[in-house]
């Protein structure tokens, strides 16, 4: 997944457009209010492709005329301004069956990913064991191929994101993304995959990564957590606790800011889901369950003085309240 600033502003006019154009698809005067403000600029037009590339998607979720109406009527209610965000721009990856350079290079998702023989939906967590004792959990939206033979483990993560304790066997493990590879020294760490770069945690053990086009080499350690592409690796850093606690289906929050917060609840919901700035920087505390988003979303408006608004079904924000 891919993320472009856009103007929160911007963003939550177009989302409120497409509501309103929905609900009177036949009102002239709307349609020509909308043509003015989609040509006042380009930011306008970038954001309506946005959010008609989130109808495409999740669309489905908001088929109801009468539905369609309540969002209007509310927004006539709430004429309150709403400032910026970071929206997060979902590209879907499109396009036909491509070699394996053409994965390498990030040009679309990858193929092999529709044929991989371990597969998850969004917000979905998916626990298994391999024949060679390893126990693994597959995060929401991940594909995996997992090919064993007489001298080599290998794991071959085409998009999402992997949790790993590796059993005990003699024959080496490696896993791989179009970043480069990782072979574990008896541990417990996650992979994630995020295109052309890979976000690799250490939480017992340690792990040696090898970038796949430089060869450039580094060993993390438990505790550490380095982000890599195919040439060149970040600096290590301080491993993050919510690259495991998703196998368990929460996310634990010790003094974390909303709007990380935000940003990993977005990745187990279908449709857009945004932060106001002005309130990105509140502190969270509690443990949260990831795969019931909306629970979690009546729990952060309880604790923080922020609201959730709905502008469309698929199209939610966290405000202050």
């Amino acid at each position: 997944m891919s993320k472009a600033p856009l103007d929160h502003r911007v963003l939550q006019a177009a989302a409120s457009w497409f509501a309103r154009l929905h609900a009177a698809p036949d009102d002239a005067a709307t349609q020509a209010k909308w043509t003015a403000w989609l040509a006042a600029d380009a930011q306008h037009r970038l954001a309506w492709r946005y959010v008609e590339g989130i109808n495409q998607r999740f669309g489905n979720l908001d088929r109801d005329a009468d539905q369609a109406h309540q969002v209007l009527s509310s927004l006539r209610r709430d004429q309150q301004s709403r400032r910026a965000l970071l929206g997060s721009l979902g590209v879907a990856g499109v396009g036909s069956l491509l070699a394996w350079a053409g994965w390498r290079q990030g040009w679309v998702a990858s193929p092999q990913a529709w044929f991989a023989t371990y597969r998850t939906g969004l917000g979905e967590v998916r626990p298994l064991t391999l024949a060679d004792g390893s126990r693994l959990w597959l995060n929401g939206g991940t594909a995996l191929d997992v090919q064993f033979d007489d001298r080599l483990r290998a794991l071959r993560l085409y998009r999402g994101e992997l949790l790993i304790e590796t059993g005990a066997d003699a024959r080496p493990l490696q896993v791989v993304t179009r970043a480069g590879r990782m072979q574990p020294l008896g541990t417990r760490f996650s992979v994630r995959d995020q295109g052309l770069q890979t976000t690799l945690s250490v939480f017992a053990g340690a792990v040696q990564a090898t970038c796949a086009d430089s060869g450039r080499r580094v060993r993390v350690e438990a505790g550490q957590a380095m982000r890599f592409d195919a040439r060149h690796s970040a600096p290590v850093q301080p491993a993050q606790a919510q690259r495991q606690d998703w196998s368990r289906g929460v996310l634990v929050a010790e003094d974390m800011p909303l709007g990380q917060l935000v940003e990993v609840l977005g990745d187990y919901r279908r449709g857009h889901l945004g932060i106001d700035p002005a309130v990105a920087s509140l502190r969270a505390v509690g443990t949260y369950p990831l795969l019931d988003t909306e629970r979690t979303l009546a729990m952060l408006e309880r604790a923080l003085p922020i609201r959730v608004v709905r502008t469309l079904p698929w199209w939610v924000t966290i405000e202050a309240r």
